[in-house]
């Protein structure tokens, strides 16, 4: 058993039928080549992701964190723990669902949001596995959902990473639940006075971290990278539990040009796209604020060297999106000098505080999302969530010889915060995945072509200083 961390504990504690808080993701495969034609594959399409499915469900383990299930007893002091699930059923977990005809994005989009608004059965551990059949173009889908309390987008995108191999010929791959743990030394057994005294030894260094923040850094935080500066806009209003999914990739070249004219980072150019999408859709629906919206921009605190595990460990800065500038240079050079910044604030901080500023980026979302009426009648801490998390290999990369297409995250939305956009990278593409609440944020499939009309836009600029 062990306790869950306070910043694990915020997405448990905040979640309602009205916001789900687990993140998720959609993987788009090609079929192998041959699949239903010849002697290797004699059964149909159908019949191969069939197979691959009750291969899923007979894994014979499952890794430790995906056997983990929560609890919150009056005998466990309020404390949010995790305890072994020693009879954990794959079949309800790991679930076979077909497309109606045509089989069209369309309706795997539509899919993936009817999915993505439902609640995790905290009875069992918090994660699902959709297999999806019937995707036009011979073709399958996998989408999955998995509790934010139990790990980040990053270490998700790591295990998954791990089911995939480069070689396209290779079979008897795991699905990221039936990965074996990683080999680390082992860990004696902790009861729950030690567990709380640990949580609780943590909640003194966190209080002596904060302390120690440099006043430089807090006066800093305040003026240009602390929320409550943004505008009111449609985003920051209460929202129900239906959802809405949008996903479609980019060439990274396109971006990496505008990186090389401007001189901004990938993610600069990244979040001018967002931007300038962000205010041609609330222009075309006559609600852009005179003042610049901006965004909430997540930042991971791990390495290359931390040990795999469960968990959120991120920061967060506070980016300027310039919506209120008409000039798409103008308005990168804004976000890029917003995010330089912040960046800088943020390398002055020890890892325990770069946790307490994180801490503090979600955290302020929170009365909005859960207090009655306060969303949408206040100023919003920030007015949306834009988080990019470096993808896998470049290399093309293949599950079961079925290649990746595409890699669509599929994030939070909260009361106040009805609109989410996440990106990954993989096979020199940029894979964009947005989720709002159905009924606040209208037609968001429109932010795909908005999208679109802004990188063009950034394209057009030319190399040189801005008069």
């Amino acid at each position: 058993m062990s306790v869950v961390g306070p910043l694990d504990a915020m997405f448990l504690g905040g979640e309602s039928r009205e916001q789900p808080m687990h993140v998720g993701g959609l993987m788009l495969f090609e079929l192998p080549e041959g699949a239903g034609r010849d002697h290797v594959f004699p059964e149909s399409s159908r019949d191969f992701v069939s197979r691959l499915y009750h291969e899923m469900v007979a894994a014979p383990e499952v890794n430790p964190v995906f056997a983990r299930r929560v609890r919150n007893r009056p005998v466990d002091l309020g404390y949010w723990s995790w305890e072994h699930d020693d009879q954990i059923d794959l079949e309800y977990h790991v679930r076979l669902s077909a497309l109606p005809r045509p089989g069209r994005y369309r309706e795997l989009f539509e899919l993936t949001s009817r999915l993505h608004g439902t609640l995790l059965d905290r009875h069992r551990p918090l994660w699902e596995m959709h297999l999806i059949e019937g995707v036009e173009g011979r073709r399958f889908a996998i989408y999955s959902k998995i509790h934010h309390s139990m790990i980040d987008g990053v270490t998700a995108l790591r295990w998954m990473q791990d089911t995939l191999t480069t070689d396209p010929t290779r079979t008897g791959m795991p699905a990221t639940y039936a990965l074996p743990p990683k080999v680390t030394a082992p860990r004696p057994e902790t009861g729950l006075l030690q567990a709380i005294a640990k949580v609780q030894g943590d909640a003194v260094k966190t209080a002596a971290g904060l302390a120690g923040l440099p006043l430089a850094g807090v006066k800093s935080l305040l003026h240009s990278t602390m929320p409550f500066q943004a505008p009111r806009t449609i985003f920051n209003q209460p929202v129900t539990g239906a959802r809405r999914f949008a996903a479609q990739s980019w060439p990274i070249e396109r971006l990496e040009k505008v990186r090389t004219i401007t001189g901004a980072t990938l993610n600069d150019v990244l979040l001018a796209m967002c931007s300038g999408a962000l205010r041609n859709y609330l222009l075309e629906l006559d609600a852009l604020p005179d003042k610049a919206l901006t965004a909430m921009v997540p930042v991971s605190l791990r390495t290359s060297d931390d040990a795999p595990g469960g968990g959120n460990s991120l920061a967060t800065l506070i980016a300027d999106l310039a919506t209120d500038q008409a000039d798409p240079e103008r308005r990168i050079r804004r976000i890029m000098a917003s995010t330089a910044h912040g960046k800088r604030v943020l390398s002055d901080l020890s890892p325990l505080q770069n946790l307490i500023v994180g801490a503090l980026g979600f955290g302020v979302a929170g009365p909005a999302a859960v207090l009655p009426g306060v969303a949408g009648h206040t100023t919003p801490p920030y007015n949306v969530v834009i988080s990019n998390v470096p993808g896998p290999t470049d290399s093309p990369l293949y599950w079961n010889r079925s290649r990746l297409l595409g890699m669509y995250p599929a994030s939070i939305v909260l009361n106040g915060q009805a609109l989410n956009i996440s990106v990954t990278s993989y096979a020199h593409e940029l894979h964009f995945g947005l989720i709002g609440c159905r009924r606040t944020v209208p037609h968001l499939q429109r932010m795909l072509a908005h999208l679109e009309t802004s990188l063009t836009e950034l394209e057009k600029i030319h190399q040189g200083p801005v008069w």
